[in-house]
């Protein structure tokens, strides 16, 4: 649990009810949250599936691993403890773009069980939704596209004795145990696995308000 240093500080509610901000909008505010290895097409299929919704008059943005780094994340690295506060951090933006009433699609690794269940607490805490997408690809297959050769890296470091903790090869990647939709992207395209999570949001009513 992430301690709260802050002292002095109010919860304050506004004038504007969350919805208030989905009658704005004409939808419900929601996160879905995509995992998998490096190289399994998460970021993709978020953009993928932005442009879908934008083009069908949805309000939807990406929040994506390497673009947080760049910015809000830009002091964290990849230790455990860099990760958890980096998903810690990305859940309750996301959270936040949630209750805004927009679809936040996140794109990050988040290898670790614990830290995207703490995520899903977050938003089941404020009442909102919460999709978890399991991008399943073999590591095999992650390996052969490898976009920024970091699992060449990352084996050659192992095979020098010297691992640097990338997921899948010298770190674990702990796969949702009960995800709200699995992703087989090795056999899909990226348009088909977008349709896939529309299917499913509409299908739960979340595109219709």
């Amino acid at each position: 649990m992430t301690e709260i240093r802050a002292t002095n500080i109010t919860w304050h509610e506004g004038h504007v009810t969350r919805p208030d901000r989905e009658k704005l909008l004409k939808q419900r505010g929601v996160t879905i949250w995509f995992t998998g290895l490096s190289g399994s097409g998460k970021s993709t299929i978020a953009f993928t599936l932005e442009h879908a919704l934008v083009e069908r008059g949805h309000l939807a943005y990406v929040l994506d691993g390497d673009n947080v780094r760049h910015g809000l994340n830009k002091n964290l690295g990849f230790s455990a403890a860099d990760r958890e506060e980096n998903i810690r951090r990305i859940g309750e933006v996301a959270r936040l773009f949630a209750d805004t009433g927009v679809i936040a699609l996140t794109s990050f690794i988040s290898p670790y069980r614990k830290d995207r269940d703490q995520a899903r607490k977050i938003h089941q805490d404020s009442g909102l939704p919460f999709i978890e997408v399991m991008v399943e690809v073999p590591i095999a297959v992650c390996e052969s596209r490898d976009p920024k050769g970091l699992y060449v890296k990352a084996r050659a470091a192992l095979a020098s004795g010297k691992g640097i903790g990338f997921t899948g090869i010298d770190d674990p990647y702990e796969a949702p145990l009960a995800p709200e939709l699995v992703l087989r992207n090795d056999q899909i395209t990226p348009q088909e696995a977008a349709v896939q999570v529309i299917n499913y949001l509409e299908g739960n009513g979340l595109l219709n308000k």
